[in-house]
């Protein structure tokens, strides 16, 4: 027996996109965490520990970049949903080999946050980078994914953790 196709939500019957209709859908509260990596030089790294980065307070500006690109995704992706963004924390921590993004979105509505977690991660990441470039070329923005959704139709989700059995097997 050969397996199921895939059925992309955002594609109709004929192969195009469409924007899918949550109307009869009732709102729930539903989260959803991301994370992204910024990867800097160690001078890099010792100018944030130090507060001595040229442009000024690097994690601030990246923390607020962040909470605004959450509450700007149906501007940027075409087929989503403007929803309420009701909570966002967007959290950096400096690490030896540069700054990990962890992104936590709540609403209360009729579809996800995953995208907007995702958003909020990577323009922060950004916005990092930005501030950076000038004095570390090398810098860059990897590792962004969702790392956590609950709530809705398919429930909760967590990522297994890199190596881990996906099926938990």
């Amino acid at each position: 027996m050969s397996p199921s196709p895939i059925r992309l939500t955002h594609l109709d019957h004929a192969g195009a996109a469409y924007m899918v209709d949550v109307t009869a859908k009732q709102p729930t509260v539903r989260t959803a965490s991301a994370s992204a990596f910024v990867s800097c030089s160690p001078a890099i790294v010792a100018a944030l520990r130090d507060g001595t980065v040229p442009k000024g307070d690097v994690l601030a500006v990246a923390r607020v970049s962040g909470i605004a690109a959450a509450k700007k995704v149906p501007d940027l992706l075409p087929l989503a949903h403007v929803i309420g963004v009701h909570g966002c924390q967007v959290d950096l921590e400096i690490e030896d080999e540069g700054v990990r993004i962890e992104t936590t979105v709540r609403t209360a509505d009729r579809t996800g946050v995953e995208m907007e977690a995702l958003t909020a991660a990577t323009v922060a990441g950004l916005a990092i980078v930005d501030m950076v470039k000038g004095v570390d070329r090398a810098v860059a923005l990897r590792e962004a994914k969702v790392t956590a959704k609950s709530g809705g139709r398919s429930g909760d989700w967590v990522r297994p953790a890199d190596g881990e059995d996906p099926a938990g097997l």
